[in-house]
């Protein structure tokens, strides 16, 4: 809707939508009035996650400030807002992958297939194995190679690069994060190669 609106433009048809996603949220949260949307962010993910508390504050332009961040003391969550503002709720803000992947497990929870091992036709690009797709494809002189992967986020297909892993249940993907030394964006995400203040930046203009 938003591009047939104009309000997001591709420079390219390849260019990453990660960043475009703010402007369509921000244009649901103005149709609809949320007063709070919930998601799932983790502080281990990334270092401006860690950051933010489970309640995070934004101004009615739908930007977060860092310096402005309300303390959550004894768990006790300041809850006022001004007209037009709103809340980013991250119940499981406090938890770790580690903590996500042992629960899984616990309660036998069904997920897609992409987060375990699978073959897949990568490429390697700075550092990171990138899925050859349509909307990624090779570049002139790379060679696609076969190889066992597993996602261990699922985003836009742009800026999302799986793990090499033979994990193929939760119990073993629990062993392989215990042994991870790379977050999860960082082993993924090729959007917050930019800069370090990338994810931090994209948050004060109104992503998630």
């Amino acid at each position: 809707d938003s591009m047939a609106r104009g309000t997001v433009r591709l420079a390219h048809p390849g260019e990453s939508r990660n960043v475009h996603q703010s402007v369509t949220l921000l244009e649901a949260i103005e149709e609809f009035r949320f007063d709070a949307l919930i998601g799932g962010a983790r502080r281990d993910e990334e270092k401006a996650r860690a950051k933010e508390r489970i309640f995070s504050h934004r101004d009615s332009f739908g930007q977060w400030q860092p310096k402005d961040q309300r303390p959550e003391l004894w768990t006790l969550f300041n809850t006022k807002l001004q007209p037009g503002e709103h809340f980013r709720v991250f119940p499981i803000s406090n938890w770790t992958e580690l903590d996500v992947w042992q629960y899984i497990a616990r309660e036998a929870i069904a997920l897609p297939s992409l987060y375990y091992t699978h073959q897949r036709e990568v490429v390697e690009r700075k550092g990171l194995l990138v899925p050859v797709t349509e909307l990624t494809p090779l570049k002139p002189g790379e060679v696609a190679e076969s190889r066992d992967v597993r996602f261990r986020t699922v985003g836009d297909i742009t800026c999302t690069c799986p793990v090499e892993s033979l994990a193929a249940t939760p119990e073993q993907i629990v062993l392989e994060t215990l042994a991870a030394d790379v977050s999860e964006r960082g082993a993924t995400r090729m959007d917050d190669k930019t800069s370090e203040a990338s994810m931090e930046k994209r948050k004060k203009d109104g992503y998630f």
